[in-house]
């Protein structure tokens, strides 16, 4: 059987790929890879989500579907007092996540699979949530997190999303009917911020 001759090109594509960038006032450095979201660069909905956060140090706070983990771990690095854990159902973001997490000297944040919620513990409950929504994952997907999310929230914790402008409708009535409030905290070109609190009944 004749050698196989690696092709330069693919041999490219396999290797990963690497963003140094400055989040909430820290330098964080990412791995990446073809085929998770936004590879090149963080993206612009992420960026302007982070620029609305206001983050305790002793935050303890959820990122759904983390991705490589440019939210939740700049949530971490501003946190040190709190905890960060970070989800998603792609077993490859999970895996950079965690890599990233270790090469930005994070030891407060952790990935792991879950769908939607279904994974996350009910300790501890959260002071805040936040998550850079995919727009084609489904309205079902984004209910179930929703109300799960308000099931393991601290009274007075907030959640804070980005979406694309074309969700602005659906989040705006989908916190209402599930926070009994809403908020937008900014609407871009693309992008809008929006935000709920819980309080309890």
């Amino acid at each position: 059987m004749p050698a196989i001759t690696p092709d330069p090109y693919l041999e490219k594509l396999r290797q990963d790929l690497h963003i140094d960038t400055q989040l909430l006032g820290h330098s964080m450095q990412f791995s990446t890879t073809w085929g998770l979201f936004s590879p090149r660069g963080i993206d612009e909905g992420t960026l302007m989500l982070l620029e609305h956060l206001n983050v305790a140090s002793d935050e303890v706070a959820l990122d759904f579907g983390c991705g490589y983990g440019p939210l939740g771990l700049a949530i971490a690095k501003a946190a040190p007092q709190g905890s960060v854990q970070l989800i998603d159902k792609d077993f490859v973001a999970i895996d950079y996540a965690n890599k990233n997490a270790a090469a930005n000297k994070v030891n407060n944040a952790k990935a792991y699979l879950s769908n939607a919620l279904m994974g996350v513990p009910t300790e501890p409950a959260f002071s805040l949530v936040v998550s850079n929504l995919p727009a084609k994952t489904g309205n079902e997907l984004y209910t179930l997190a929703f109300n799960d999310a308000k099931q393991r929230m601290k009274p007075g914790g907030k959640i804070v999303v980005v979406t694309i402008n074309g969700l602005r409708s659906y989040m705006k009535r989908s916190f209402t009917e599930i926070f009994g409030n809403y908020k937008k905290l900014k609407q871009g070109k693309t992008y809008t911020i929006s935000a709920a609190e819980f309080s309890p009944d």
